[in-house]
């Protein structure tokens, strides 16, 4: 008996360790794992600055970017919202977390990219040439944030610059309403004056005058990208003095162009009246029955691959990219049903010219 009882009192004790040692494994597992959560979470939130960025090894989901857009407004049909579907594209991917802040005046700019930088975000974007001041103040007083802006450059070396060669690509659709135009008056309206709209007006009127020097292109401004209202005026005086096709670039702005040519166009007139879109292939807003074509210009392509290093652990600040005609940054969109095949045929010839270095389209 007595040796039984040792042997049973053996076995126990044997199975107590064992139990106790599996309790000691799950226990050490499930530290592990809180511990692994919370260096995932510290890395996550350090990883707005540069060595965040470039060596945290953080997975997508847990990136954050933050996008700040011009007073246009993140549904203005143009630049604002593709660099937004960009980052709506890597969230539908990837999973980052991503998040706008809209500005509805200048005033706004530096409160809302500090928002982001002092959330926390490993990439903050500025939308628009109007923004570059702000966010130069942004990125010296941060220099551990990651910055891009598009349409500026900003000179520090946390923030990667984005502009577009809008000369190149207007010059095309420039091409296209010379050839296109049965009046031969043409109109330009314009958001604010600034250097990069500029270079849409000065590209789209040398791009007029190389295929039909008989026509005239009417510049004006509206002096803001988020006054639909106004844009639909200014198309009106333009409609009503002989101009069939407008061509805006004014964001927001411009999408009155539009209204006032649809409406034009459904009450029925002597001429057919059409608009150039700006930006993103605004056909697949407004339809092929107004839109002539559409001046392409890749802030989404931008964003995307901007926020992809952040992604990938190989963002650097201190860049600048000019995307042009030869990289396809700006061109018109794959499908322009409105247009025939001698009009493509002679848009890809000034094409090839300007890629060559043929032709120099001014900037200014």
């Amino acid at each position: 008996m007595n040796k039984a009882f040792k042997f049973s009192l053996v076995m126990v004790l044997a199975l107590m360790l064992v139990l106790t040692g599996c309790g000691n494994n799950k226990n050490s597992a499930a530290d592990n794992g809180a511990n692994g959560g919370a260096n995932n979470g510290a890395a996550s939130n350090t990883g707005a600055g540069n060595d965040g960025a470039n060596g945290g090894g953080d997975a997508a989901s847990n990136i954050k970017v933050g996008l700040v857009t011009d007073v246009g407004g993140v549904n203005d049909k143009s630049f604002n919202q593709s660099a937004w579907e960009a980052l709506e594209a890597l969230n539908a991917e990837e999973g980052i977390e991503h998040k706008y802040l809209q500005s509805s005046s200048s005033s706004d700019y530096i409160p809302n990219l500090n928002q982001f930088v002092q959330g926390g975000y490993n990439l903050t974007w500025a939308i628009g040439f109007d923004l570059g001041d702000a966010l130069k103040q942004v990125a010296d007083a941060n220099p551990n944030a990651n910055l891009a802006i598009i349409d500026s450059v900003v000179e520090a070396p946390n923030v990667q610059s984005v502009t577009f060669a809008e000369n190149e690509g207007s010059y095309l659709v420039g091409v296209v309403a010379g050839l296109t135009t049965k009046t031969n008056k043409i109109g330009f309206i314009g958001g604010a004056e600034s250097p990069v709209i500029k270079r849409f007006e000065v590209g789209f009127q040398a791009g007029v005058a190389a295929v039909n020097p008989d026509a005239k292109v009417t510049v004006t401004y509206a002096g803001a990208y988020d006054k639909p209202d106004v844009g639909k005026s200014l198309a009106s005086q333009l409609f009503d003095s002989g101009a069939d096709i407008i061509f805006p670039a004014a964001g927001q702005t411009g999408n009155g162009v539009f209204n006032e040519a649809a409406a034009r166009n459904n009450a029925g007139g002597a001429n057919k009246l059409w608009v150039i879109g700006v930006d993103k292939d605004q056909s697949l807003e407004f339809g092929d029955d107004v839109t002539l074509t559409s001046m392409m210009k890749r802030v989404d392509v931008a964003v995307k691959n901007v926020t992809q290093q952040v992604i990938d652990g190989t963002f650097k600040g201190g860049v600048v990219t000019n995307l042009t005609l030869k990289d396809d940054g700006v061109g018109l969109p794959e499908k322009t049903p409105n247009l025939s095949q001698e009009i493509l045929d002679k848009v890809e010839e000034y094409k090839q010219k300007i890629i060559s270095g043929e032709i120099t389209v001014p900037t200014e």
